[in-house]
């Protein structure tokens, strides 16, 4: 069965073409500048293409999509008839979607209730669903949800302490994100570390451009540590994580800003970004602190120290844990950024293997074997784990 996995953006529509049955990606790629001049990349059979195209909305970019899945040249499938089933990225379910679902009117409609949950995200999540069910509209399509992996958190943890009413009436809570990869990892680390994936206690570091924690107990996500939005726990690439809310309010007068342009700071000029004032990119600012500039270096440890310490409260909150995992650009690739946080784990018993260290991007045991906690750096594949759920679905 061949499964189109396909991520819209506000001005981005990224895909791959899955078969499910042996999991090889056949195609991918991403038409980026929607709405503007449009670009579009395409990657098949070894090959990459890159090439310039009027994008005026995402109806047309999924068109030129499946126009480069079926050419005569350069595709993969000899018609559309050949795609089986369309799996989408929603980043947003609230406490609506506990799971991934099949697409109906009725299920855009519930979606679209979570909107201003996600007011960036999930109208163009739904404007990429609109456009492929009228380019295809005899095939399935299949939500799945960012937040639905979190929806297993108890009440203690996805609780703030604010007035009960706010919660009742607007749905302010913890939801959490990157399920999908949460979900995706922790059974792959339960394989690899030889565990019963449903009796077991894993904590999961997705250490990208955005970052999240999350504690696994049997199964289940029972804390994680982004929150009502993305902007919530570790310090990401443009993300403040955590701070004193009251800073909002301190700021917007210092600098007579509003509260939405605040926002925008903390989620566009913040994190590692704001606090190196180099890059938002981990590479750059390694780079940067090696050749001696000090508030690289600052930010490299401030985001180390966040994570350290977001893993020693879910070591508690799980009654210990049998194993870890990084992933994601950071936990895959850099070899230094997860130096510094294997050194900061030696409480719970963890020890690193230095030549492990060095591999990138691949299934690795990091720890030593005496190490009382296994870490494991497990890559993600998100749309690996759309592809499986739309194929489960239909």
């Amino acid at each position: 069965m061949n499964i189109l996995v396909v991520n819209c953006g506000s001005s981005s529509l990224k895909f791959q073409l899955v078969d499910s049955e042996t999991e090889q990606v056949k195609a991918s790629g991403n038409c980026e500048r929607i709405g503007l001049d449009g670009k579009i990349v395409y990657k098949s059979g070894g090959k990459k293409t890159e090439t310039k195209s009027s994008l005026p909305d995402h109806a047309v970019a999924i068109s030129k999509v499946l126009d480069m899945l079926t050419d005569a040249k350069d595709g993969v499938i000899n018609s559309l008839d050949e795609i089986h089933a369309i799996g989408h990225r929603l980043v947003h379910g609230g406490e609506k979607f506990s799971s991934s679902v099949v697409i109906d009117e009725d299920i855009i409609k519930e979606i679209e209730t979570c909107n201003d949950l996600a007011p960036l995200h999930n109208p163009a999540n739904i404007l990429g669903i609109r456009a492929c069910q009228r380019a295809m509209p005899r095939i399935k399509h299949v939500a799945v949800f960012d937040t639905a992996f979190h929806q297993t958190m108890p009440a203690k943890a996805y609780l703030y302490g604010l007035p009960k009413e706010y919660y009742s009436k607007y749905g302010v809570r913890r939801y959490g994100f990157h399920g999908t990869s949460h979900s995706f990892v922790s059974k792959r680390l339960a394989e690899l570390a030889g565990l019963d994936y449903e009796n077991s206690k894993l904590i999961i570091c997705h250490i990208g451009s955005g970052a999240s924690i999350a504690a696994v107990k049997n199964g289940k996500s029972i804390d994680t540590s982004m929150g009502m939005t993305p902007l919530e726990g570790l310090v990401m690439g443009t993300r403040s994580g955590d701070i004193d809310p009251a800073i909002i309010e301190f700021i917007c007068q210092k600098e007579n800003i509003s509260v939405s342009e605040m926002t925008m700071v903390l989620n566009k000029k913040s994190g590692m970004f704001g606090l190196s004032g180099v890059s938002n990119d981990c590479r750059d600012i390694i780079e940067a602190s090696e050749n001696g500039n000090k508030d690289a270096a600052n930010a490299l440890d401030v985001l180390a120290y966040r994570i350290i310490k977001y893993i020693g409260a879910y070591y508690m909150a799980l009654g210990g844990a049998d194993a870890i995992a990084l992933t994601a650009g950071a936990g895959e690739n850099s070899s230094e950024i997860r130096k510094s946080i294997m050194d900061g784990l030696s409480a719970i018993g963890v020890e690193m293997d230095e030549e492990a260290n060095k591999k990138r991007g691949e299934e690795v045991l990091l720890s030593t074997p005496s190490s009382k906690v296994p870490v494991w750096i497990v890559p993600t594949n998100e749309e690996l784990a759309i592809a499986r759920e739309t194929a489960r679905l239909v």
